[in-house]
């Protein structure tokens, strides 16, 4: 019995090394999905069950793919990218060769499986008038952005997941001009930019010993100190929001994406996430800086067809008279 037990495995593991063997260079049954330009997104809950967004449209494909199999790919995924996934460390978030965005989640936080999400990127920036005819925003809409990018204006990039946030930051920062230095700082590496000067920067995880890491409030202090003739954060979902603040009070011009369901709560949350740096940051202090930092929202949505599109752009404002921020929303 023990004999046809430990037969078995290794008749599982040597078929395991064959099928790695095969793809050799590649990810397995996942490469022709990452090199499928009309893929999206890909995600997996079980070894059954695994689906792709295409045009903002999900769908399940017939693809089982062994969990040890599975295993093997992610851990060729992470090898190049410095991060690492274990018990220890059950969650990874790290940036693929080809750019896309790679997040995991192993058991004992999920039930039984790895839960698997890889997000793929446009292999180049969109500009404003490239999205005018993909029907995400007006003509009208592109030349009034474009103008405020010119100007300086400090912008946030507001939306739900999947909404077009990120594209539409690189679309922004398309408007740049050339002789701008751009430093973007960013949890995992998402942001394109045509621009010759520009550094990216994205955070680091703590080594085995628990030291090393590197996070978000640091690298943008950190940007501070490169020359920056624009600051952008990749997305702003903690207490870095009160290091843009004060970036962006100093005259720095800058722009962020941020999770939000509309261009007035994408405030209302910029003004609540400062709170986070300490007990000393107060509304009194973080409010006033948010109207006289930021000057305009760009929220962005997802259509129920999957297309993606302009919500609203507004104007922030803070006012002296009633101590209030003004969000008002601007007619194009």
């Amino acid at each position: 019995m023990e004999s046809n037990i430990s037969q078995n495995s290794a008749v599982d593991e040597a078929s395991l090394r064959l099928e790695v063997a095969r793809h050799l260079g590649a990810f397995g049954p996942l490469q022709p999905l990452l090199e499928d330009p009309a893929i999206e997104e890909i995600w997996i809950n079980s070894t059954h069950e695994v689906f792709v967004a295409t045009g903002g449209v999900a769908k399940k494909l017939d693809l089982p793919i062994a969990q040890q199999l599975l295993q093997t790919l992610i851990e060729k995924m992470l090898r190049n990218t410095g991060r690492r996934l274990d018990r220890s460390t059950p969650f990874v978030d790290a940036s693929l060769e080809d750019g896309s965005r790679l997040h995991v989640v192993i058991p004992d936080i999920t039930r039984n499986y790895w839960s698997i999400n890889i997000r793929k990127f446009p292999s180049r920036v969109l500009t404003l008038q490239q999205l005018v005819g993909l029907g995400s925003l007006s003509i009208s809409q592109a030349q009034f952005l474009s103008e405020q990018v010119s100007l300086g204006k400090n912008i946030l990039v507001s939306g739900a997941t999947q909404a077009g946030k990120t594209t539409m930051l690189c679309a922004l920062l398309d408007e740049v001009s050339s002789r701008e230095r751009i430093v973007t700082v960013e949890e995992t590496f998402e942001i394109r930019i045509n621009g010759s000067d520009w550094v990216a920067m994205q955070t680091r995880q703590p080594n085995l010993e628990g030291v090393g890491e590197i996070n978000l409030r640091r690298l943008v202090k950190e940007a501070l100190r490169m020359r920056p003739g624009r600051i952008v954060i990749g997305e702003v979902r903690e207490a870095e929001s009160f290091d843009l603040l004060i970036a962006l009070n100093s005259g720095l011009p800058g722009l962020c994406t941020i999770h939000a369901n509309s261009a007035k709560d994408a405030i209302t949350k910029l003004c609540t996430l400062p709170l986070l740096a300490g007990s000393n940051i107060s509304s009194e202090f973080v409010n006033p800086t948010v109207g006289n930092c930021i000057d305009l929202v760009v929220h962005c949505r997802m259509l129920p067809n999957g297309k993606r599109a302009v919500d609203e752009i507004a104007t922030v404002q803070w006012s002296n008279e009633f101590s209030s921020l003004e969000v008002q929303e601007v007619n194009l």
